[in-house]
């Protein structure tokens, strides 16, 4: 069984509300009858009601057992304006301006999960990361105990013998540029935290580079991964988060066992890792590029971590499938925050 198809088992028995921003678009509202039909919860659709149900009709898709949200005319409206104006980073702000940013269905939306009015967020079907991002970033309160939120994809192989039953956790491919040592270091610990409590097993982490375990002096870039893993030992051990970490590593050398035996690599990640940490943002959104067009692999998310409340930033390129899968992995992370999540999440102020 698929990792999704595992989650999905166990949010039928705890359903979730999932708010997507863009209601109307086609993608969304097939994903969305399928999470519905399936019982794993309500999926709410953000947008104008009349070209919603427009949309509906075309797909010849039923409606019932959504919930289809107007911002600007929704019962909350008005308490979302004043918790928005209350929030550090817009205080200042006219009620005018307060008004435009909550009529927005992307600061609707993370409003409604800071609030509690839903469990998850999946956004950015139609609009470029930044518009689906930064609602997210600047309403939502980090974890308690981590200082960079960033991305989390998971591909789905068919070779079973890659990662866990053929699961791969990427990080991170869509949020940061340039991590320094000590966002690399967060990233490969919030990683490792939610790929350990979506599927019960060890997270073996690779600070992947060009080079492994190179002897000579370093490259800044290079230097700078091998400082990030010392950090993430460091922080594995102060969230007593039961990880496997190694760096810096090729690809092949962890991924495949013969080649990382060729190159003297030992341990349990050496050939066997099953989360990959890119050290910036170009080799880590060109290699999910890559494996998505010429593999063809299933790919879900962007998943956020580092987040106090589960969200996902999905590409504009994503399939019905893929929102589906996505949908079902953030509703899952709300199943149990506690369980999910390797340290108590922030409490909202």
């Amino acid at each position: 069984m698929s990792l999704i198809e595992t989650l999905a088992e166990r949010l039928s028995r705890h359903p979730k509300r999932v708010v997507f921003p863009e209601g109307a678009d086609p993608r969304i509202l097939q994903a969305a009858r399928q999470f519905a039909t399936r019982r794993l919860g309500v999926p709410i659709l953000l947008g104008d009601r009349t070209r919603i149900k427009e949309n509906a009709a075309r797909l010849d898709l039923r409606l019932d057992g959504m919930r289809i949200v107007e911002p600007a005319r929704a019962d909350e409206f008005e308490d979302f304006v004043n918790k928005f104006q209350g929030l550090r980073r817009f205080k200042g702000l006219s009620e005018h301006e307060a008004r435009d940013y909550v009529a927005n269905s992307n600061y609707f939306a993370a409003l409604m999960l800071a609030t509690g009015a839903v469990d998850a967020v999946v956004a950015g079907a139609t609009q470029t990361a930044a518009s689906g991002l930064r609602p997210l970033f600047q309403v939502l309160p980090l974890q308690s105990g981590v200082t960079t939120a960033s991305s989390m994809v998971i591909i789905e192989t068919s070779n079973k013998q890659l990662g866990i039953n053929g699961h791969l956790f990427l990080a991170d491919c869509g949020v940061i540029p340039n991590p320094d040592e000590n966002q690399l270091a967060d990233i490969a610990v919030t990683t490792a935290a939610l790929a350990h409590h979506l599927t019960g097993q060890t997270p073996r982490v690779a600070l992947l580079a060009y080079s492994t375990k190179s002897h000579s002096a370093p490259n800044p870039a290079i230097a700078k991964v091998k400082s990030a893993t010392q950090l993430a030992h460091q922080k594995a051990m102060a969230w007593k988060l039961a990880a496997d970490i190694d760096g810096e590593l090729q690809l092949d050398a962890a991924l495949d066992p013969a080649i990382a035996k060729q190159k003297n690599v030992e341990g349990s990640v050496a050939g066997r890792a099953n989360v990959l940490v890119f050290p910036d943002l170009n080799s880590g959104n060109i290699a999910l590029k890559m494996v998505q067009i010429v593999a063809g692999a299933r790919t879900y998310g962007q998943v956020i971590t580092g987040l106090a409340r589960p969200a996902a930033e999905i590409s504009r390129s994503a399939s019905a499938h893929d929102i589906f899968g996505t949908a079902v992995l953030v509703a899952a992370q709300a199943v149990d925050l506690r369980f999910l999540y390797a340290i108590e999440p922030a409490k909202e102020g």
